[in-house]
């Protein structure tokens, strides 16, 4: 299927662009139009480090689920604003170190509720939710996640690379709380977004991302705003970093090519 080609659903417009098609075009992805492909290749010509960003984001969730799964006996992912399926995706990671492991994903872009309901729809294990991750309440309570998901059993909750996509004036502070208040102990909470230290950069892919989306977009913040999401929680060696150098695999794994912004995030564990 060529880029452009994926069949679409009832009432989509996909002459605005979507920050998971964009995401996807990013990652080579076939699940995007050319709306979406405009919009990133114009954000390229200001911050070219995106594409690698968008690589090494994807790369760092692949680490997170593996060591997680791996290292810790994890066997409940609850992923947030999940975006289009992808190569190595969660419950293929998760499902290869446990057979028997259950993930739930969710996302509002119901381009994403199809091509992901017909990956996955051979896999009991798993579930595709079209919700706001934004509305803690209707993932949590859904049947779906309570056919698949035990609540007195540790679940790794993941919100990777998604809270620059709501406002503050959604707090997304209070969303991780709400997440952080429905886990057991021994859980995790897996938080990365899109920071800069520098105003400019903030102002300019924020303006540039609200108006290319229809104004579904948040901020691009700073590393303070992320730790804040995680206060008084366990943080997991290395802590909170640039998420290339998250526990990579070696010294030869692909890092950030300029700083100019950057994924920041990592993993807590609640007691």
């Amino acid at each position: 299927m060529e880029h452009g080609d994926a069949p679409l659903p009832d009432k989509i417009d996909v002459t605005v662009p979507s920050v998971a098609r964009m995401y996807d075009y990013l990652l080579d992805g076939k699940d995007n139009y050319p709306a979406d492909r405009e919009a990133t290749e114009q954000l390229l010509q200001q911050v070219p480090s995106m594409k690698v960003l968008a690589l090494n984001n994807r790369d760092f969730l692949r680490r997170v689920v593996r060591v997680l799964a791996r290292d810790y006996g994890i066997k409940q992912f609850v992923d947030h604003g999940s975006g289009l399926p992808s190569v190595d995706n969660v419950h293929e990671i998760a499902q290869a170190i446990h057979p028997d492991a259950r993930v739930v994903y969710s996302d509002v872009d119901p381009i994403v509720l199809a091509h992901g309901r017909a990956l996955l729809e051979q896999n009991e294990n798993t579930a595709v939710l079209q919700a706001d991750f934004r509305d803690i309440e209707s993932i949590w309570e859904s049947p779906e996640l309570k056919r698949l998901i035990k609540l007195d059993e540790p679940i790794a909750a993941l919100f990777v690379s998604v809270l620059h996509c709501i406002k503050d004036s959604d707090d997304p502070a209070g969303v991780v709380r709400k997440v952080r208040e429905k886990l057991p102990p021994g859980s995790f909470l897996v938080v990365c977004q899109l920071v800069s230290d520098d105003p400019e950069t903030r102002r300019f892919v924020t303006e540039f991302m609200a108006e290319s989306t229809g104004d579904q977009w948040g901020r691009v913040r700073t590393p303070e705003d992320v730790e804040s999401y995680l206060a008084g929680l366990e943080i997991l060696e290395p802590g909170l970093v640039e998420v290339s150098t998250w526990r990579a695999d070696n010294d030869l794994a692909p890092k950030q090519p300029s700083e100019e912004w950057i994924e920041f995030g990592g993993v807590a564990r609640l007691t």
